[in-house]
């Protein structure tokens, strides 16, 4: 777990399916955020704030100087970005691994990381509980509202407002249910959706942790922290199965399963990340 632990900056906004366009856009136009934000995005003070942050969460923007990032640029440049309207799932799924590494907002590192598997159905409490666990300094109140828009951000079923709920970025993954049981409402990560997850996207976050050596253990591929298993929520079998068609692609790339020892290696010199993702892009 980071040493930084922060659960606010979004002002309880979720971020919306157009955000990380329009915000991007803006950036490169405007450079930096001042105050003809709230006019050119059309949104009010706090919102500009919301889009602001997710920025930063998602990795569309460094920290500091707030420039695009290589990644950005990549998906939503105006002239040669891959998928600017994010209407590729891969894109989405894309977006989930850069949210989790980024850890500018914790609460998405922490629960997929390190959470879900101490607590497979949890509650909101159950969330609150165990970060006040970490860190007895952090409000209870502010850690409420970040389960809150995480929830919101993953699960498209809110009977309060059902349009709003249907907005959250990263809702068609389907990675967040819902468990009615004993009068209490829980959830959990489940991904129903990991034979869809493309090969390409999986070797692009495996080369891009810039940790791991031309040999990688299963092991270490399946519960490394922000490893593909973690982020994925991949079963054991459905990942050796991914690391089976990779090495069966990729020319240098093998998966080995001697005497029970299971390794990815790279016998070549490892293949620039971004190249693989353009390769699937087209």
């Amino acid at each position: 777990m980071s040493n930084r632990l922060v659960f606010s900056g979004h002002e309880t906004f979720h971020c919306k399916e157009l955000w990380l366009k329009k915000g991007y856009d803006f950036v490169e136009r405007e450079g930096k955020f001042t105050d003809q934000a709230c006019i050119d995005l059309g949104v009010g003070k706090n919102m500009v704030s919301s889009i602001r942050f997710w920025l930063k969460a998602f990795g569309i923007v460094d920290f500091e100087n707030e420039n695009a990032t290589e990644i950005a640029n990549f998906i939503f440049n105006e002239n040669n970005g891959r998928d600017k309207y994010l209407e590729d799932e891969a894109s989405l799924w894309l977006l989930h691994y850069l949210l989790i590494v980024s850890d500018y907002s914790s609460i998405y590192s922490v629960i997929f990381n390190e959470f879900r598997k101490l607590k497979p159905e949890f509650s909101k409490e159950n969330f609150v509980a165990y970060i006040e666990g970490i860190d007895s300094s952090l409000n209870q109140n502010t850690l409420s509202k970040d389960f809150s828009v995480f929830l919101r951000t993953y699960y498209s079923k809110n009977e309060k407002d059902i349009e709003d709920s249907f907005s959250g970025i990263l809702s068609d993954l389907e990675l967040v249910h819902e468990i009615k049981k004993n009068n209490s409402t829980k959830y959990v990560i489940q991904n129903n959706k990991q034979e869809d997850i493309p090969i390409e996207l999986i070797l692009f976050i495996i080369l891009d942790n810039k940790e791991y050596g031309k040999s990688i253990s299963f092991k270490n591929l399946y519960s490394d922290f922000n490893s593909v298993g973690n982020i994925f929520a991949f079963s054991k079998e459905q990942l050796e199965k991914k690391l089976i068609l990779i090495s069966e692609k990729y020319k240098g790339i093998v998966y080995s399963n001697d005497s029970g020892i299971k390794e990815l290696q790279f016998k070549n010199e490892k293949p620039n990340s971004f190249d693989i993702l353009r390769a699937y892009y087209g």
